[in-house]
Parts: C-alpha cells; sequence; structure tokens
C-alpha cells in the first residue's frame, strides 16, 4: 500500500482550516496531521508528529508564515519536509521573502480542490507549484526596481544550460505551467519538465519556485 502523504494545515482562521481539510478528503492519499491557528506552534508541533508537507499561511499572530518557514527549515531540510505557501499575493515582497525562508511553492488561497491536490502532487514529485498570481508578484517586484541588481554569480549558472531549458526557464518565469509550455514548444509536457528538472540542478535550484527566483535575480525575466 502506497504511504499517505501526512499533511500539516497552519492558517489562523478556523473555517479556511476546516476548509482545506474537506478539499483533502477528495484523495485518499492525503492524510491530515493536524491543523494550528499561529505560527509558533509549528516547530513544537513537528517535533513530536511527523509530516510530509506543511500548507502555511502567510499572515497570522505570533510569527508569520514567513519566519514559520524559516524555523522549519532549521530543522527540517527542503527534501524532507515541503512547505506550500498559502495566499492572496497582494505584497510581492511576501513572496519574495517567502522563497528565500525555503518554500516550495505557493498557492492562493482562492485555489480550487483540484488545483489544491495537484499543487501538492507536484511539489511532493520533487517540483514546486508557482501560481500565475505568485509568478505576477515576483515580476511585478523586478519591474518596480528602478535599479535591478542583477546577481552575477547565478547568471553564470545559467550560462551552462542548453538554448532549450533557457527557453523553458523563461516560459516557466512567465508563468506557464508544463502544458502551455509544450504546446508553445511543440514538444510534450513531459520534455519541458525534463528540461525544468536539468536547470534547475544546473542552478542549484531546489524545486521550480526557486528556479524562478534565481531567473529573476539573474535577469532572466520575461
Amino acid at each position: 500500500m502506497t504511504p499517505r502523504t501526512r499533511i500539516l494545515i497552519v492558517d489562523d482562521e478556523p473555517e479556511i482550516r476546516a476548509g482545506i481539510r474537506t478539499m483533502l478528503r477528495l484523495d485518499p492519499g492525503l492524510a491530515v496531521v493536524g491543523d494550528l491557528s499561529d505560527g509558533l506552534q509549528v516547530a513544537p508541533f513537528l517535533r513530536e508528529h511527523p509530516a510530509d508537507l506543511v500548507l502555511m499561511d502567510i499572515r497570522m499572530p505570533g510569527i508569520d508564515g514567513v519566519e514559520a518557514t524559516r524555523r522549519i527549515r532549521e530543522e527540517h531540510p527542503p527534501e524532507k519536509l515541503r512547505v506550500i505557501v498559502l495566499t492572496t499575493f497582494d505584497q510581492d515582497e511576501i513572496v519574495l521573502g517567502a522563497l528565500r525562508a525555503g518554500a516550495n511553492g505557493f498557492l492562493s488561497k482562492t485555489v480550487s480542490p483540484a488545483e489544491l491536490v495537484a499543487g501538492i502532487a507536484e511539489v511532493m514529485d520533487g517540483g514546486g507549484t508557482l501560481s500565475a498570481a505568485a509568478t505576477a508578484a515576483l515580476i511585478g517586484h523586478v519591474a518596480e526596481s528602478r535599479t535591478p541588481v542583477v546577481d552575477r554569480e547565478l547568471l553564470r549558472r545559467f550560462d551552462a544550460l542548453t538554448p532549450r531549458e533557457r527557453d523553458v526557464v523563461v516560459l516557466v518565469a512567465s508563468g506557464l505551467g508544463n502544458d502551455e509550455i509544450a504546446a508553445r514548444m511543440s514538444v510534450s509536457p513531459f520534455t519541458v519538465k525534463t528540461h525544468a528538472v536539468r536547470a534547475m540542478t544546473k542552478v542549484g535550484a531546489r524545486d521550480r519556485a526557486q528556479l524562478v527566483s534565481f531567473a529573476f535575480r539573474a535577469g532572466l525575466y520575461p
């Protein structure tokens, strides 16, 4: 029997936690191990209750989702415990802060049940879910920077990519999913995923979300 993915829900609103629980019941491969109302409870809870993924609200009492994610990363590496941030993306600094803290992906709080389950599957498969809203927030931050500073070290890493891998990275950074990129490049979604994984390996990105962050910092945004 395939082990179930153990999920911790963290949100200060009981209605949202209940709603997420209901959505996760759609997939028998997902199991909720707990739900918490503030970020301060997360690290102690995880020491006593193993989990595979945390669905993290960004704004909470005590400490916010960015700081809670940072504390998770002090004890749990990204490949052992994934973090998906749930937010409304109305502040692009929050998206950047969560990426730097170690989040594996982002989903809107208005996500549908199918989109939530698919996002979890993508992150657990070693990728990173990055919604169009999250990508737009990152692009907005770059666009508003009067004097964007290119990270030369990251730019050198991207020089190791093949032209096709580089094309995929730019399209990922524009907010497109694998199917949309495949249609645009006239290749299969599997080929797109392969190029993205190879690009992540070459530049040292832990997942798709960090790949986009690295691309922006290297000046490769659309």
